[in-house]
């Protein structure tokens, strides 16, 4: 068995990341928060499709970058520094960012302490914390409502609604997440583990974020900005959209249709046709 590649970060741990594909470089940002990367899979064959080369982190506390347990290391603002030392590592610079969910607030976190790094800004149904973007309850319920006439609504809903949700529920609740609630759907969803590790409780820390501070920083990023969203996502609605690529002097907002959360997996060619295009506009 090969040895996972690793660099060194900012406080001296050893990280993991691997490759996919062959090509100008793509760092991929993964989401969850603290997700293992293993549920991009192969993001609808980016790499072969595009032909690029996939540079993905195991973030600290996810994959083979598991041991530290420090919950301050794993606040979004730390978690961008790792990101940093990774990009230095791969002598990135600058290169081109698609950061999935959560996995947005560190790209934007990035762009907003390492712009030099950053050629183009790929941000998949985005995570929106770091400039203090949120959902409404009425734009929840929309969202959700949405969805009234799939066969799966009623279960899924109470599901969603459960105070203290079994496995069996959180499972049932992750059809909102998708175009399509099929066999590969809920594959995909199962991956997902119900407990993670601290990683997890670090990102969202109040102390990782400064929401004007990025908003300001936002405004002079000389990077292109492309905001990819699914049609069916609960969050971002096309208002969550619209308004983060206004905080932005290059921004555009793409929707797949039919698209939910993790569009790669609802249609991998249409989603891996969409980047392209993104990355090149």
């Amino acid at each position: 068995m090969s040895r996972v590649p690793t660099y060194t970060a900012y406080d001296g741990a050893d990280l993991a990341y691997r490759i996919v594909g062959a090509g100008l470089p793509l760092l991929v940002i993964p989401g969850g928060p603290a997700r293992d990367a293993a549920y991009l899979g192969d993001l609808g064959a980016l790499a072969t499709i595009l032909q690029r080369k996939l540079v993905v982190p195991d973030l600290r506390g996810t994959g083979a970058s598991q041991p530290d347990s420090d919950p301050v290391t794993h606040h979004a603002n730390r978690i961008a520094a790792d990101v940093a030392g990774l990009a230095d590592d791969q002598r990135l610079r600058p290169v081109d960012v698609l950061a999935h969910s959560a996995g947005a607030n560190v790209a934007l976190l990035l762009a907003e302490h390492r712009p030099d790094l950053v050629g183009r800004l790929i941000l998949v149904t985005p995570g929106t914390r770091a400039v203090g973007l949120e959902a409404t309850d009425n734009e929840w319920e929309e969202a959700v409502a949405e969805r009234s006439a799939e066969p799966w609504y009623a279960g899924a809903r109470a599901a969603l609604e459960a105070e203290d949700p079994t496995p069996k529920q959180e499972l049932e609740s992750a059809a909102f997440f998708y175009g399509r609630w099929d066999e590969h759907a809920r594959d995909h969803a199962a991956s997902d583990p119900l407990q993670r590790n601290v990683a997890a409780t670090g990102w969202f820390h109040d102390d990782a974020y400064d929401p004007e501070r990025t908003r300001t920083a936002m405004r002079t990023l000389a990077a292109p900005v492309r905001i990819l969203l699914g049609e069916l996502d609960v969050w971002p609605t096309a208002r969550g959209g619209a308004e983060l690529a206004a905080l932005f002097t290059d921004a555009t907002v793409t929707t797949l249709p039919g698209a939910g959360h993790f569009p790669w997996v609802d249609d991998p060619v249409r989603y891996a046709e969409a980047v392209g295009l993104l990355l090149m506009s």
